[in-house]
């Protein structure tokens, strides 16, 4: 059940030998989670350190197991815990304190755990459904634009997400109803919802790349729901990766479904190499990882300055009036909501 695949670099050092004095970093994260070669490398030689990445599953998944052997850590750094997120791990003791160097230069914004330094943030990005452009240019139907879209006759059966006990998209799907229409209406939008066909799956790989139609993954598999809830920044990776380049990126963003994400890292409880993690943490907020993150994980860099790409200027800026929650609120009402939306939704 807690079983992670491993990727990226390992020095080879056996199990005993993952002490306070290794040379091996441990990260542990979700299967998002990449880097560049050269990037990586130049922070192994600056640092003395081999980097060992574990990854497993979509966020939701990836921080209980964290939490599941949190006294028995896999690794030393967790990164990919979500504002969505955030509360549960905290409330399970999942990271021990410690102040990155360099965090004055990433936004106040961003600094959820602001005074205890718990986790450190390092990206953020929007949860907003996508749009097959190709789709709706073929059915003469003009994109939706709004939740409130969503929910009308000309958009059923076409509607995709994630399953929000399961994944950080479809949990950010979620707290964007709930911030929208507030504690005594998302229950009433999402049997809207639910009537009007949204289909629901376990996470944002099968959602985005198996029945998504407007991905690259998507068309292969044959998709068959030209709506999605992925990200602000999925139409630029739709470009950067396609051979030939398209000029246009062939899918669109509902900017009016989007909800503010924010990512961290923490250094775990009882992690085996506390001295390694904190200098990968540090690493995680450097200006080199920050500038080097969007084209690899498609998301913005918190770090102030920071260089953002122009595919991403051009073909998926982040949203203007993203809908937002106080960590507070989620943590307060999450586990509630999820309950009552899976009682609504999944029966």
């Amino acid at each position: 059940m807690v079983a992670l695949s491993a990727c990226g670099s390992s020095s080879g050092e056996s199990d005993s030998q993952t002490s306070s004095g290794s040379k091996t970093v441990t990260l542990v994260s979700h299967s998002s989670w990449a880097v560049s070669k050269p990037v990586l490398a130049a922070f192994e030689k600056t640092s003395g350190y081999k980097v060992k990445v574990l990854t497993d599953g979509d966020a939701g998944q990836a921080v209980n197991k964290a939490i599941l052997t949190k006294d028995n850590p896999q690794g030393d750094v967790f990164f990919g815990v979500d504002n969505t997120l955030l509360s549960r791990a905290l409330d399970n003791g999942l990271f021990q304190p410690y102040e990155a160097k360099g965090l004055a230069q990433v936004g106040a914004e961003y600094r959820l755990d602001a005074g205890k330094h718990r986790v450190t943030p390092i990206d953020y990005g929007d949860i907003c459904v996508n749009y097959d452009k190709k789709y709706f240019a073929d059915h003469k139907l003009a994109p939706p634009a709004t939740y409130d879209d969503l929910v009308k006759p000309e958009y059923k059966d076409l509607l995709v997400t994630e399953n929000v006990s399961t994944s950080s998209p479809g949990l950010g799907f979620l707290l964007g109803t709930a911030a929208r229409y507030g504690d005594g209406g998302w229950q009433d939008y999402w049997k809207k919802l639910k009537a009007n066909g949204v289909e629901v799956v376990d996470g944002w790989d099968q959602a985005y790349n198996e029945v998504f139609s407007g991905s690259a993954g998507g068309k292969k598999a044959k998709g068959d729901r030209p709506l999605v809830v992925s990200y602000a920044s999925s139409p630029p990776a739709e470009v950067i990766f396609a051979d030939p380049k398209p000029a246009q990126a062939p899918t669109g963003v509902a900017e009016g479904t989007c909800f503010r994400q924010v990512e961290f890292a923490g250094l775990l409880s009882n992690a085996k190499n506390a001295a390694g993690g904190k200098a990968l943490i540090d690493f995680l907020i450097g200006r080199e990882f920050q500038q080097d993150m969007p084209l690899n994980m498609f998301v913005y860099p918190v770090l102030q300055g920071a260089a953002v790409p122009a595919e991403f200027t051009k073909f998926g800026p982040a949203a203007k009036s993203p809908e937002t929650m106080a960590p507070a609120k989620i943590a307060a009402d999450r586990d509630d909501w999820v309950k009552t939306w899976a009682s609504l939704v999944l029966k």
